[in-house]
């Protein structure tokens, strides 16, 4: 990476290359936010059966989901910044233990009004974990590594997905859907006292972290050109990604009469590839001189056609050849833009810059419930409607992404004792 000016040594006296804690420091963010998303998650296998208990009827399942991305959205856009002051490790216990416990709550809850209420709780702790992982994780590894590092961390958003599809439809079929939530409530609980007692910050940072410059964090971060067209680009990311995670089992129960498990089943493959995907693109692009920008907009490309290719399918078998390679598409664009911020801006905003950016993604996930379930609506239970309204979001973020400099000049770049960028 180039930078203006002399890179500036931290006072730290570790190595993070030669420090085995910074897989551990990785292995519990991935734990955490894993647990975070198979919370986001279970909404979906979930909807229909919790609909019908409370009332509720299809058109409107989509506001539970928006009630959750509305606590999500507001809790990135705040946390970030309470991330820089208060560090990682309380703001990741503090996100596991609170949307546990909300999770739990909402596993008990038997009016609709009070369990939308629930579930913008249960967004508005899980989304301070994000920010606090990529802090910690950014600490711990060098930026020439983080495609790699955010590749696996990043991971946990297609595993909860997983986990969700597969254990949710079990545990609704053998009990019911208010066991999915006390269950994974408590495993929450239990993650977050863990990550407290485990987690410590590392020695990757700039001394831009201590060096005031006469500007707010949130004036630089708002001055970034690159880092607004890149919240942009995600933005339709995650309309294309958390749309189809939302609607996807009710869409295919309802619109093609496939099987709660089977669909399960399919979105559980979906997300598989992520899993997979996310990992192995990082270590790629680190290989190819970090670059994020190009494979982003291939990826974000894919996944758009994808989307009307499965618009377009109308059997289980079918759904079944297409969800790895949606899959692909949907998940494997995330680790790349991720990897790019801390490349946008200085350590010393990381936290807030985090935060911010995936605010603006995440209100994708807002807004993407109502507008298919207006569509679906609109068009007489049209399927391919949903997804053609679903695959705008990501040819959208493509053609943005186009127009980021993932190479800015004058942003100063983490290093370590030794020197080494």
């Amino acid at each position: 990476m180039t930078t203006l000016g002399t890179a500036r040594i931290s006072n730290a006296t570790v190595d993070p290359s030669k420090s085995r804690y910074r897989w551990v420091v990785l292995l519990l963010c991935w734990l955490a936010f894993t647990m975070t998303s198979v919370d986001r998650s279970t909404w979906g296998p979930a909807s229909i059966f919790v609909g019908e208990d409370l009332g509720v009827p299809l058109a409107s399942l989509g506001l539970f989901a928006t009630f959750y991305y509305i606590g999500y959205v507001v809790s990135n856009a705040g946390s970030g910044f309470l991330t820089d002051r208060l560090g990682g490790r309380l703001l990741i216990s503090v996100s596991l233990v609170g949307a546990g416990a909300a999770m739990i709550f909402f596993g008990s809850t038997t009016s609709a009004g009070i369990g939308m209420a629930v579930q913008a709780l249960i967004g508005l702790f899980a989304g301070a974990e994000y920010a606090a992982g990529i802090k910690l994780i950014s600490s711990w590894f060098r930026p020439e590594e983080l495609g790699k590092a955010m590749g696996i961390y990043t991971s946990a958003t297609s595993l909860g997905v997983v986990v969700a599809n597969t254990a949710v439809p079990y545990l609704i079929q053998h009990y019911s859907w208010h066991a999915s939530y006390l269950l994974f409530g408590a495993i929450s609980i239990a993650a977050g006292a863990v990550c407290y007692t485990i987690l410590r910050p590392g020695p990757v940072v700039s001394k831009a972290t201590q060096s005031a410059q006469g500007r707010s964090g949130l004036i630089e971060l708002a001055r970034n050109k690159n880092l607004l067209l890149l919240a942009l680009a995600g933005f339709g990311g995650f309309w294309g990604t958390y749309g189809f995670i939302t609607w996807s089992n009710a869409l295919m129960i309802k619109g093609h009469g496939i099987d709660p498990v089977v669909a399960g089943g399919i979105v559980a493959i979906y997300a598989t590839l992520g899993v997979l995907g996310k990992p192995l693109i990082g270590w790629v692009a680190d290989k190819f001189n970090g670059a994020r920008r190009v494979p982003a907009m291939v990826v974000l490309g894919c996944f758009s056609v994808m989307l009307v290719v499965f618009g377009l399918l109308d059997n289980a078998v079918a759904f079944f050849i297409a969800a790895p390679l949606l899959g692909l598409g949907a998940y494997c664009y995330l680790p790349l833009i991720v990897a790019l911020v801390p490349r946008l801006v200085s350590s010393r905003v990381l936290g807030g810059a985090a935060g911010m950016t995936n605010a603006m993604w995440q209100v994708g996930s807002v807004l993407v419930p109502l507008a298919v379930g207006a569509v679906f609506a609109a068009t007489d239970n049209s399927f391919m409607a949903a997804l053609i309204t679903l695959a705008a979001g990501p040819f959208l973020g493509m053609i943005i992404m186009y127009f980021v400099n993932e190479r800015p000049d004058d942003v100063e770049i983490a290093v370590t004792s030794e020197g080494k960028a």
